[in-house]
């Protein structure tokens, strides 16, 4: 049974997708509303709405008049980009055995371009979080968060080790309610690419993001660069309208 709770779509979701990832559903076929509602001791509009958003997400399908069924090509789906995730998880759901090593949590003045995306003026101080998250050792992603240093406060003492919403509850009077992100092709430098375990000058993917409260404050700065060759994000494009 579920434990009913205020996220109670969101546990029917989960459960579902555990268990069409582990392939407990014979021939990859769904039950219908009626057998999960059963089942799992929910409504049947709490069974629909888990399902519609297994079908958003790619990971089933339905068939007209056949039923609904586990899209296999939509597992292919690790993370989702529209979502906001801790990279530890993201690397758990590629198979991998996460771990973080802060390299340094500081203080500088805002250059002109963070400045701006934040809403600061040049030289306003910032707390600088630079983290590497790792598979066995060997570094995946590099992050550097730049978080303006009046939201924190001259006494806060930061680990920097927390996943950044987490920090931000803690020790500010905000929470990050969404990024507005830009996927940037880059050529590391000699520092980033150092970090990273790879030659001097090497592509990668970046993420270079604004991240807001929920009234549309900007709260950070994050750049996040991605070793390819160990992690890609995939998403399903879909037709218009459909």
């Amino acid at each position: 049974m579920i434990d009913r709770s205020p996220s109670l779509t969101d546990q029917v979701k989960a459960n579902l997708k555990e268990r069409i990832v582990v392939g407990d559903f014979e021939a990859g076929r769904i039950p219908s509303e009626n057998e999960l509602a059963t089942e799992l001791g929910v409504s049947r509009t709490t069974i629909r709405d888990a399902l519609s958003r297994l079908e958003q997400e790619g990971a089933i399908y339905r068939k007209q008049g056949a039923g609904t069924f586990v899209n296999e090509p939509g597992l292919q789906i690790k993370s989702r980009l529209e979502e906001i995730w801790a990279y530890e998880d993201v690397l758990e759901d590629h198979g991998y055995t996460p771990s973080v090593k802060v390299l340094r949590v500081d203080r500088e003045a805002a250059g002109e371009d963070t400045a701006a995306g934040l809403g600061l003026e040049p030289g306003d101080p910032l707390v600088v979080i630079e983290k590497l998250f790792l598979e066995n050792r060997k570094p995946v992603v590099l992050t550097v968060n730049r978080i303006p240093a009046v939201l924190m406060g001259e006494d806060a003492v930061l680990e920097g080790a927390e996943p950044l919403p987490e920090l931000l509850e803690a020790h500010t009077d905000r929470n990050l309610s969404y990024y507005l992100s830009e996927i940037v092709p880059v050529t590391l430098s000699p520092h980033e690419a150092g970090l990273l375990g790879v030659g001097k000058g090497t592509p990668a993917i970046s993420f270079e993001e604004i991240g807001f409260d929920q009234a549309n404050r900007p709260v950070v700065q994050a750049l996040s660069f991605f070793r390819d060759d160990l992690l890609r994000f995939r998403l399903i494009r879909r037709k218009s309208g459909t």
